[in-house]
Parts: C-alpha cells; sequence; structure tokens
C-alpha cells in the first residue's frame, strides 16, 4: 500500500469518528463527557501527525540513521511528557470526563483498527486494495 494514499486515508477516518463520537455524546452524554472526547481526539490526532511527520524526516535518504534516531527517541519521550502533561490538567481540574477523554484518545487506534478490518476484507473478498 502507498503510505501517502493511507496517510490521507487515515487522516480523513480520524476526523470522521472524531465527528461521529463527539456528535453522538453531544445529544447522550454530559458536557464535561463531550469535552473529553473532543480534547482527546485532538490532541491523538496531533500527536498522531507530528509522530508521522518525526519518523518521515528520521527516515528520509537525506538524514543520517545514527543521528536520527537519537533525535526520534528524544522527540517520542518529550511528545509523551506534553500528552501527559496535558491528560493531568485535564482530569485534576474536572474540566473533561477521564471516561470520555479515553474514549476521545482511542480514536486513531479506532481507525487504524477499522482500516485493517477493510483491508483484510478487501484481500478475502478478492477485490483490489
Amino acid at each position: 500500500m502507498d503510505w501517502d494514499r493511507l496517510s490521507r486515508q487515515l487522516n480523513k477516518q480520524n476526523w470522521m469518528i472524531l465527528l461521529l463520537l463527539a456528535g453522538s455524546s453531544y445529544f447522550l452524554m454530559k458536557p464535561a463527557f463531550t469535552l473529553g472526547v473532543i480534547l482527546g481526539g485532538f490532541m491523538i490526532i496531533l500527536n498522531f501527525r507530528v509522530l508521522e511527520r518525526t519518523v518521515q524526516s528520521a527516515f528520509s535518504p537525506a538524514s543520517v540513521m545514527k543521528k536520527a534516531k537519537g533525535v526520534l527517541i528524544a522527540k517520542t519521550y518529550f511528545r509523551l511528557a506534553i500528552m501527559a502533561g496535558l491528560i493531568y490538567t485535564l482530569i485534576t481540574r474536572g474540566w473533561v470526563d477521564p471516561v470520555g477523554l479515553a474514549i476521545g484518545l482511542s480514536i486513531v487506534v479506532i481507525s487504524i483498527v477499522h482500516l485493517g478490518i477493510r483491508a483484510a476484507w478487501k484481500l478475502s473478498s478478492g477485490e483490489a486494495i
């Protein structure tokens, strides 16, 4: 599979799932829950995009792999520390519902699983991917 096409498809699915979950929680749940879904979704989609760009730049032909490996690890820990700080702040201040935040933070996982199931379905039915 072509990574650019796959990346665009994942990105589109991420936003569609966020819209679906946020819209349904707006009508069915408390405002803090909906805010948790929305903020968690935004955080994880942004985190995933930053990870994608970091990995692409680290493994580009112009990059020296030995140097890129250390930078990749440092950026990953820095990004995770920022995410942890944001999650801690959102939950301890009581701005969001922790379950809603967890659901929002699961959007990329849901999207990847959905993409995998669709790819397996197409392979088993003989369709081209």
